[in-house]
């Protein structure tokens, strides 16, 4: 029954900040640091949660074959390989080395 009563208030709040985003008034959301944090906020939110994922395993630090697999996609961007190419690197590396 608590994961109902999860869902239920999980969604109330989702409505309630929707509401609260159509309430602001334009002059607020035409300012430039206000687009400026719409376009940089969920990128950054993004690359923290990947981060948060990818290198931890509840309060520890946690490096393994998941690491080796974001390295091998960064190094595959630097490159300049395409999206796909990417993520054929890091899913290849990850998989030779939990192999090993």
């Amino acid at each position: 029954m608590t994961i109902w009563i999860a869902i239920g208030v999980t969604a109330a709040g989702c409505y309630l900040v929707k509401l609260l985003g159509l309430s602001v008034p334009a002059g607020v959301l035409e300012r430039p640091l206000a687009r400026r944090l719409a376009a940089l906020l969920p990128v950054a939110l993004l690359a923290a949660l990947t981060a948060q994922q990818t290198f931890s395993d509840g309060q520890h630090l946690l490096l393994d074959a998941r690491a080796a697999g974001v390295g091998a996609a960064a190094l595959a961007l630097v490159l300049r390989a395409p999206f796909l190419v990417v993520v054929a690197v890091a899913v290849v590396v990850t998989a030779g080395v939990r192999a090993l």
